[in-house]
């Protein structure tokens, strides 16, 4: 089993689905996430409206599946990036569950 995350813009949050569709994993979650780009830190709650520094809107998409699955997915999500040439590409990992409960 393998824990299957990928991160993107919320922009392309369909298109992320329909790759996962396409690589058979049909069982996933996703969650609203900021992203920040800088070497500075900044207080995020003393910065109700946000200033200064980018602030992205991005999801995080990830799914327990099988290494074949996986693996296709990685390889759409290359293409993927090769045709869009956005300046944001989606990121995608692969990790080894070690251990699970079930």
């Amino acid at each position: 089993m393998k824990l299957f995350v990928v991160t993107c813009l919320k922009e392309y949050l369909e298109d992320v689905r329909d790759i996962f569709s396409e690589a058979d994993i049909s069982v996933f979650s996703v969650m609203d996430v900021s992203g920040f780009k800088g070497n500075h830190h900044r207080n995020i709650l003393a910065d109700w409206f946000a200033s200064g520094e980018a602030d992205f809107n991005s999801s995080m998409i990830f799914s327990f599946t099988d290494a074949v699955n996986a693996e296709h997915a990685v390889a759409r999500i290359k293409s993927y990036n090769d045709k869009s040439g956005s300046g944001f590409p989606v990121h995608a990992f692969i990790m080894p569950v070690e251990q699970s409960s079930y």
